[in-house]
């Protein structure tokens, strides 16, 4: 390589100089976007926002419904951070920016519905840079309690839109990616029916950089090598194709289940699957620890676990019901953006 193309490769990688500023100001838009969303869906609740700073540098906007006609409690987080170091945990995985002060910045959300039949979800999408390195990471997932394939399909198919606008290989990597990482490792099983989950993509290398290299995505990302170089426009476009599929990729599922009629059983059985949640945001969530680990705002960080959630022991679904298709079937990976009623294997 010449000493020109060597500075011109250089300078595909690295981020124009108001990087940060754009993508605050997108993170704060997608913000305040998915909030008008959620509070015309509600229809009864609105957001209450808190401001907070963060006394090493930075701070956000934490906004959080609660006893709304549809959800139960969520909230919609805005935030920047920086500081001298990264953490521990981002250093493991990225040591080149090891003695680098670092930006933050990212909008996530998590949502508990109050009707059992309509899904948890989740959302975060997030920017990181230190020193020369910079990286995007995020996604969003879909966590049912009782099993609609219809409403999988469509979660799957408008984010699988928004990554074929882009790259025809970020589906496929993401989505195993994510069926990998929302993986709760001492039950054995799945959180959810999955979607998106990507990390320190910088527009380089393979797509995935996950921990599991032999796992399905670390697998089908191998076998299609490296990928043409992405520059930082290109991914930041992405990330906010990303951003705006989730209205078009939650709602709809939400207004057709929020009128389903439900009892004690179902109640009892989503607020018992939602400790399954809390595990998982507990014990794994990179944000929740992220958030942790930089000092970060506890209230905000933790407005991820749901407000009502029971544990039972030993519990065992009853055969052929839908909580027993909910474990057999769709806690487990399935191609849903191929789904039709006659390819999903039903109990």
């Amino acid at each position: 390589m010449t000493a020109l193309q060597d500075v011109t490769t250089t300078k595909t990688y690295l981020p124009p100089s108001n990087s940060r500023e754009r993508v605050k100001q997108f993170m704060k838009q997608l913000q305040d976007s998915i909030c008008e969303g959620l509070t015309k869906l509600d229809g009864v609740a609105t957001f209450k926002e808190d401001s907070w700073e963060r006394e090493e540098g930075g701070g956000g906007r934490s906004r959080v419904m609660r006893d709304g006609a549809v959800f139960e409690q969520g909230g919609v987080n805005f935030s920047e951070v920086w500081g001298d170091q990264l953490p521990p945990t981002i250093l493991t995985q990225r040591p080149e920016a090891a003695g680098h002060g670092f930006f933050a910045t990212g909008t996530s959300m998590v949502l508990h519905p109050r009707n059992p039949y309509i899904p948890t979800v989740h959302l975060n999408y997030r920017y990181f840079e230190a020193g020369p390195v910079w990286w995007f990471g995020g996604g969003a997932d879909l966590t049912p309690y009782y099993p609609f394939a219809e409403d999988a399909a469509h979660f799957h198919n408008t984010f699988k839109g928004a990554c074929d606008n882009h790259h025809p290989e970020y589906y496929p990597v993401f989505k195993r990616w994510c069926d990998e990482y929302f993986y709760l490792k001492h039950r054995q099983e799945m959180r959810g029916i999955g979607g998106l989950f990507f990390d320190y993509q910088d527009g380089k290398g393979q797509l995935y950089r996950g921990s599991d290299l032999s796992g399905p995505a670390g697998t089908y990302s191998n076998r299609i090598g490296e990928v043409k170089s992405r520059s930082w426009e290109q991914l930041f476009a992405f990330i906010q194709d990303c951003g705006n599929a989730f209205l078009p990729a939650y709602t709809p599922i939400a207004q057709r289940r929020k009128s389903i009629e439900y009892g004690d059983r179902e109640r009892n059985f989503q607020l018992y699957r939602r400790g399954r949640y809390v595990e998982f945001n507990l014990v794994y969530d990179r944000g929740t620890i992220f958030g942790l680990q930089t000092n970060g705002r506890t209230e905000s960080i933790l407005m991820s676990l749901p407000p009502l959630v029971r544990w039972e022991y030993g519990y065992t679904p009853e055969p052929n019901t839908p909580e027993a298709e909910l474990y057999n079937t769709f806690l487990k990976p399935q191609d849903w953006a191929n789904w039709t009623a006659k390819t999903l294997e039903r109990v």
